[in-house]
């Protein structure tokens, strides 16, 4: 058995498509009704299918998973985020926790939870 994708929810697959473009370079590879699968195995899921399905709200910001990417130059990642998107809401600024590594953690469009730590390989 092997895992094949993270799926998370969205209000709207063409703003988060260009979201995680922008931010991350990750590009469509299949867009089948309502679902959206980009590179790196990230699907996007409509809101309104993922509601119809499992009969249940979506919750927001609940902080129970989020997506980790590492950037090898964290501050120009950052900035990058603070002009494409000067309204994202943060967790946390840029910090260097515990280990001495820089991290970041901010919510997508929809309050998904992202954290992008600096990479060092």
């Amino acid at each position: 058995m092997k895992l094949r994708n993270i799926l998370i929810v969205v209000e709207d697959i063409e703003k988060s498509k260009k979201f995680y473009h922008d931010l991350f370079g990750l590009m469509p590879i299949s867009d089948n009704a309502g679902n959206t699968i980009l590179s790196e195995g990230l699907v996007l899921q409509d809101k309104k299918i993922w509601e119809s399905t499992l009969k249940k709200k979506v919750s927001p910001e609940n902080n129970s998973c989020e997506l980790y990417f590492e950037a090898y130059d964290i501050e120009a990642f950052v900035r990058r985020l603070e002009k494409l998107y000067p309204s994202i809401k943060y967790v946390n600024e840029l910090i260097e926790n515990g280990l001495g590594k820089k991290v970041i953690r901010f919510y997508d469009l929809d309050g998904n939870l992202i954290e992008v730590g600096m990479a060092y390989d």
